[in-house]
């Protein structure tokens, strides 16, 4: 364990753990857009920028890719760290301004839509890649991802064409912070909905009620990953 302060509160968090981490285990609220504990840190939204002093040296870092350290001086809301934080959501909001949780987090930190100074988008999507992230590191699968650069980057399935790999599961909809994903299922098929393209599965239906619950690729990926027959897996959570 290692001892270091924020906002004046002498915590104690194991070594390894981000500030962030450390500073939400003590209900100390850092805001932040890119973070989910499932998958690795990427520091993409920078809204959980911080400020630590080690010794003499006193900088900003972005805390979810910060380790703790002993004897590390934590400041998370300065005038400056607000000021930052309250111009990144004004380009946040430029870029998304259909997305309700960008905007609330604008207002509460004041900040104002600005005249759009480049390429608006009207999707919600702001680039933090945590959909591709849990696709990769969770599920198993590289379905989407990031593509191209500068204004012209996005959320894409490779070659903007349907995903072979891509199993339906909807993880990447239940992590997007700002609902620039969606999937809905309709009868015998599941629709999801990315800012670039969409795809439909077939669903399987349940042998017990007949209901149906899972896309049938996710049911044969599961099926493979554990080893086990599809007929093993064609019953839903309730009839279990």
């Amino acid at each position: 364990m290692v001892t270091l302060t924020i906002n004046g509160m002498t915590i104690q968090a194991e070594a390894g753990t981000s500030i962030l981490e450390a500073a939400r285990a003590n209900n100390i609220d850092i805001p932040s857009l890119c973070y989910h504990e499932s998958v690795s840190s990427y520091g993409a939204c920078r809204l959980c920028l911080v400020e630590v002093t080690q010794g003499k040296r006193k900088r900003l870092v972005a805390s979810c890719l910060f380790p703790v350290e002993e004897g590390l001086v934590v400041q998370t809301d300065t005038e400056e760290i607000i000021n930052i934080r309250r111009m990144l959501l004004e380009l946040l909001l430029e870029r998304c301004p259909d997305s309700e949780v960008i905007r609330e987090m604008a207002r509460q930190l004041g900040a104002q839509q600005v005249p759009p100074a480049g390429r608006r988008t009207s999707d919600k999507c702001i680039l933090c890649a945590l959909c591709a992230r849990v696709c990769h590191e969770v599920v198993g699968v590289c379905a989407i991802s990031l593509v191209d650069r500068g204004v012209d980057r996005e959320l894409a399935t490779p070659f903007y064409d349907a995903s072979d790999v891509c199993i339906g599961c909807g993880s990447c909809a239940y992590v997007c912070p700002t609902g620039a994903i969606s999937f809905e299922d309709v009868g015998d098929k599941r629709i999801i909905q990315w800012p670039t393209s969409k795809m439909e599965f077939k669903l399987m239906r349940c042998r017990i009620c007949g209901d149906y619950f899972l896309p049938e690729k996710q049911v044969q990926y599961l099926a493979q990953q554990s080893h086990q027959n599809v007929e093993e897996l064609d019953v839903c959570s309730n009839c279990r």
